[in-house]
């Protein structure tokens, strides 16, 4: 019995991608089918970054068209391939930079900016080339985070070369003054200092750019919306109700200002006691699900109330580098491919494919 192509295409059509939750031909990734007889050979590209779930997807893939009948050897090739998406509109990409994601919250003490490093280093442990950006100017946390403390290098005089941590590039005003000198700055020195911090970094063919920007909906935030190419927004919040008020208008901001969001996690959801083992939620339940709801938005994961998490981070060695093979650090994996899964839908950013006319006088 001869197998055609049709018969696999329709196969990985009714196939569902764990992460995307949509099936391998509507999302573009079947590439390639090519039939040898009896033995089909299928190449898989994905639009994220996936070390950790690679061989599930090709395993996937393989037990469903074992179904066809008369199929004999299957080949499944599955990668990744991370390309520059859209962003709002009137700004320029930033050389070195495919993709901004915007960490933010509502409010303090949600424990978003060890979110921000844990989802970067997860990005970097699914296979992409990250880094992250400390937008908090007055609270910079980041350098303590990935413990680091050295100054960045400057080969010019002019720019400044990203420090690397855990394999990732980081850059942070933390870096560049002592760590208990104050900024006593007003709003627009401080939206200068963030536009310099990412305009005069050398960043070196990144993927994914997290910045993790200070609470609210201020100065920064609106520099940000204005000024900065952003690809998407996380909102991070805890279930309790006052975390989820501020939360809102976090979200709302990034609306106005024609930034899409790529969902909302829940931080905090869940504690369990050392001791006994009793979990609860100390800080209510199913808030960050309900403002999904609300706002018809993607809701991307809850993580605990863990001491870890606060330990590991005061020590700069977070979760995901921590404890690679622990359950919070595969739930900050999680999280991270279904942002970068968010960022392949959207549009992609041909410009630079266009040639440059430069006028010259003869």
């Amino acid at each position: 019995m001869t197998i055609s192509e049709q018969q696999i295409q329709s196969t990985l059509n009714n196939l569902t991608d764990p992460t995307t939750g949509k099936d391998y031909v509507s999302t573009g990734s079947v590439r390639n089918i090519q039939i040898d007889g009896d033995t089909a050979f299928i190449e898989i590209e994905l639009g994220y970054p996936a070390n950790s779930v690679k061989a599930d997807v090709q395993q996937q893939i393989v037990t469903a068209l074992q179904a066809i009948p008369g199929i004999g050897k299957i080949n499944v090739t599955v990668t990744s391939k991370i390309a520059p998406h859209g962003v709002q509109g009137g700004v320029k990409l930033i050389p070195g930079i495919k993709n901004i994601i915007a960490v933010a919250s509502g409010k303090g003490g949600v424990g978003k900016s060890a979110t921000a490093v844990n989802l970067a280093l997860a990005l970097s442990a699914e296979g992409a080339q990250v880094g992250i950006l400390d937008a908090d100017i007055y609270g910079p946390s980041q350098p303590q985070m990935l413990g680091i403390t050295q100054q960045p290098e400057s080969l010019d005089g002019k720019s400044m070369e990203p420090v690397m941590a855990h394999g990732i590039q980081a850059m942070s005003i933390g870096l560049l003054i002592d760590v208990e000198t104050p900024m006593v700055w007003r709003g627009p020195m401080v939206t200068q200092a963030l536009q310099q911090l990412l305009h005069d970094t050398n960043w070196k063919d990144v993927d994914y750019l997290i910045v993790d920007l200070p609470p609210g909906t201020g100065d920064i935030q609106l520099t940000l919306a204005q000024k900065i190419p952003v690809t998407g927004a996380v909102i991070v919040t805890t279930p309790q109700d006052i975390a989820l008020l501020d939360a809102r208008k976090g979200l709302k901001m990034f609306e106005k200002v024609g930034i899409p969001i790529f969902g909302i996690i829940e931080n905090m959801s869940t504690h369990t006691c050392s001791n006994c083992g009793h979990t609860e939620p100390i800080f209510g339940t199913g808030g960050g699900e309900k403002m999904c709801q609300d706002y018809n938005v993607d809701f991307l994961g809850a993580l605990p109330l863990d001491i870890k998490i606060r330990e590991q981070t005061d020590i700069g060695v977070p979760s995901v580098i921590a404890d690679p093979d622990g359950k919070i650090a595969e739930t900050y994996r999680m999280i991270a491919r279904k942002i970068a899964a968010k960022v392949a839908e959207a549009a992609e950013d041909h410009s630079e494919l266009f040639a440059k006319i430069v006028m010259e006088d003869d």
